[in-house]
């Protein structure tokens, strides 16, 4: 039976904070609200939490995972950063955005991708991501809380609490944050590749919406 912590969306509530960081800590899952829909995360270093989240999503080794920053320079220490990638990153984050980098030796190889050697990161835009990163001091890897056969991510606490609460340690209810997903963009190469169309907007990177 998970737990269920409601976390307000703007002022989240510092103890309720330091518990969802602990029980990270000590290898269990979570559903937390992001600037796009609710997502999984788990401690970067416990294999089996992220094991866990494949497994509840049904992905295979080839699914990028997200690793969920604070900012940018954290963005840095994970991923292979040139000047004009950072001037794009700068540009939009915190945001609805995934970013596919060449990954750093700071991210476990079973993390990367198997035959490209990259890795999602991105920042949210959301109170309570935030303090529950700065109260963890790390990211958290992460992916888009959209199950098996559903059209849409979950965006309801208490609908993932009925459908995940032998799935998952904690759910974090902070009120709906909606259904649609980030964009997400290949930065590894020459030029900025358009990989899923979600809520962050294409214009500044010269793509047109479908």
């Amino acid at each position: 039976m998970s737990q269920y912590f409601s976390i307000h969306p703007q002022n989240p509530q510092a103890r309720l904070i330091r518990q969802a960081a602990d029980i990270l800590r000590q290898g269990g899952v979570v559903a937390y609200p992001t600037d796009s829909c609710y997502a999984l995360g788990c401690h970067l270093d416990d294999k089996d939490a992220v094991a866990r989240m494949r497994s509840i999503r049904e992905l295979d080794e080839q699914h990028h995972m997200t690793l969920m920053c604070r900012d940018l320079a954290e963005i840095s220490r994970y991923a292979k950063v040139d000047n004009q990638t950072y001037r794009t990153l700068k540009a939009h984050t915190p945001g609805s955005y995934t970013f596919l980098l060449e990954a750093t030796k700071e991210v476990p190889k079973r993390l990367q991708h198997p035959k490209r050697a990259t890795i999602g990161l991105r920042v949210p835009d959301h109170a309570v991501t935030l303090a529950l990163l700065e109260e963890l001091g790390e990211p958290m890897v992460s992916t888009s809380l959209l199950l098996p056969g559903d059209d849409q991510a979950l965006s309801d606490g208490e609908e993932i609490r009925e459908r995940l609460e032998r799935k998952v340690d904690l759910v974090i209810d902070s009120g709906a944050c909606g259904f649609g997903l980030t964009t997400v963009v290949d930065l590894s190469g020459d030029a900025p590749i358009l990989v899923r169309e979600g809520r962050g907007t294409l214009s500044s990177f010269g793509f047109e919406a479908a």
